[in-house]
């Protein structure tokens, strides 16, 4: 498990981290990657609510419940340093939802 910092640009309101595919953005590339398992906000690290919600069963209103937890990772985000990750093997953003 590795922590990657991130690099945050005010004026383009924009927050990247270096992985290995180089610098992504943490909103559409962390949010979205297998490996993320959560944001670093101080000591704590609080897991990724895409991950918890990826692991329930398919169902009636899934793409809804996608959308609220990629909203409350962007608010941690917001208030965190890094992102917690589990890509110890140096593949790069490697999207949750393909096979």
């Amino acid at each position: 498990m590795k922590t990657l910092e991130f690099h945050r640009n005010t004026e383009k309101n924009r927050v990247t981290v270096t992985c290995a595919a180089g610098e992504v953005s943490v909103y559409s590339h962390c949010a979205y990657c297998k490996h993320c398992t959560g944001v670093r906000a101080g000591k704590r690290v609080l897991p990724a609510p895409q991950r918890e919600t990826m692991r329930k069963p398919a169902g009636f209103g899934m793409d809804e419940e996608i959308l609220n937890a990629a909203m409350l990772f962007n608010s941690l985000v917001r208030d965190g340093d890094a992102v917690a990750c589990d890509d110890d093997a140096g593949c790069g953003y490697t999207s949750m939802f393909s096979r």
